[in-house]
């Protein structure tokens, strides 16, 4: 007697956090499991300011809800301790807690706390050794997964590279294996619940960020104060940067406005391919003092409720 089709496997849908210390790729990781931009990059510290979510759907197996989180570090202003206190909300919030490490910079103190904090807040957990394609002897990794096993208690250990992909099709599959059996809680297209005004406004910060590298880039934030639809399909964009000081000021607009011009025209470029319409943009430059312990600017910018 034939068998009949073997059954399918069940689906299985939930939330994944992408959880580390500062500066260790989440973001670009993000990126890649997407398959969008959404959250801003660079290689400067705490890039990443508040939470963003990213739906990957994958027929016939699942959907992941990913969320992206800001890097652990030491708080010094009221943005800090709100960008860490969120990180930390969302270990309680999530299916599975995913620890990022940079692989290429091995695993040092700050790897070490967000383990332990990993550990506390979450009993379905994974570490993802980050950044391996910057790893010329491969044999380094075999010390990190022994030691993120044995003494972090990680029962897996997912080298990849967000860079160029590689080990990420694994990474899928064993977070879908601890996601909970359930529906999809999205569409299939679904991508993010982030505001488009919220993202440009990343794009534009991530872009004075690269502009500006060293300088400034934590003493700046951005907000869209007009968002106009056009009946020719332009959208017209007003954005202001906010600094904390007049020298900074100067900085962010550069010689003649050189500064200004070229992260108007990079962010204006970005928001086309992104958005798939043309896009008029005009920036303002502004001085808040203390900004980043101004509860109603931290609000404003949606780092606290």
């Amino acid at each position: 007697m034939s068998e009949g089709p073997a059954a399918a496997a069940p689906l299985r849908s939930g939330s994944v956090a992408l959880v580390g210390w500062t500066n260790v790729g989440k973001s670009t990781l993000l990126n890649r499991l997407v398959g969008v931009k959404l959250a801003p990059v660079a290689d400067v510290a705490q890039t990443t300011r508040k939470r963003i979510h990213g739906v990957r759907s994958y027929p016939g197996r699942g959907q992941i809800v990913f969320v992206d989180t800001p890097g652990l570090h030491d708080p010094q202003h009221g943005m800090n301790r709100a960008m860490v206190e969120g990180a930390r909300r969302t270990l309680g919030e999530v299916d599975v807690a995913a620890l990022v490490v940079d692989a290429s910079r091995g695993i040092g103190a700050g790897d070490r706390r967000a383990a332990e904090l990993v550990a506390a807040r979450s009993d379905h957990r994974i570490a993802v050794l980050n950044k391996i394609d910057l790893l010329r002897d491969k044999s380094r990794l075999l010390p990190l997964i022994d030691l993120l096993s044995r003494e972090a208690g990680f029962a897996q250990v997912v080298p990849v590279s967000a860079l160029d992909g590689d080990g990420c099709d694994r990474l899928i599959d064993v977070l879908l294996e601890l996601l909970p059996v359930g529906t999809p809680a999205f569409e299939e297209d679904y991508l993010t619940d982030e505001p488009q005004r919220a993202l440009v406004a990343e794009w534009i910060r991530e872009k004075l960020v690269h502009a500006t590298r060293q300088e400034l880039p934590h003493a700046t934030a951005v907000i869209v104060e007009r968002w106009d639809e056009r009946p020719d399909g332009l959208l017209s964009i007003a954005a202001t940067i906010f600094v904390e000081r007049e020298s900074q000021k100067g900085i962010v607009i550069g010689h003649e406005g050189s500064v200004l011009k070229q992260v108007g025209t990079a962010a204006r470029v970005e928001m086309c391919e992104q958005l798939g319409r043309p896009v008029y943009l005009e920036l303002w430059v502004r001085v808040s003092e203390g900004w980043r312990d101004d509860e109603r600017m931290l609000r404003r910018l949606g780092l606290t409720d």
